[in-house]
């Protein structure tokens, strides 16, 4: 399941980033890593971009790249 699947207020452990690896090491650079909790905070009102909190700071992200981050089922 990705991080686009949770609904707002659940958690979910980060358990691999996909995509190209400019994606891959900018989702590192901003704390999107293997074994870290992620809370979906809000999701804006025409669905993108979606608010996560995670490593104590929210993080504004798009959709798109949102749908290469995959939690642990």
């Amino acid at each position: 399941m990705c991080i686009c699947d949770l609904k707002i207020g659940e958690f979910g452990i980060i358990h691999k980033v996909q995509g190209d690896a400019k994606l891959a090491k900018r989702l590192s650079a901003l704390g999107c890593v293997e074994g870290t909790r992620v809370q979906l905070k809000r999701i804006a009102p025409l669905g993108d971009p979606i608010i996560l909190n995670l490593r104590g700071y929210d993080l504004a992200i798009r959709k798109k790249d949102a749908k290469n981050i995959f939690l642990q089922a």
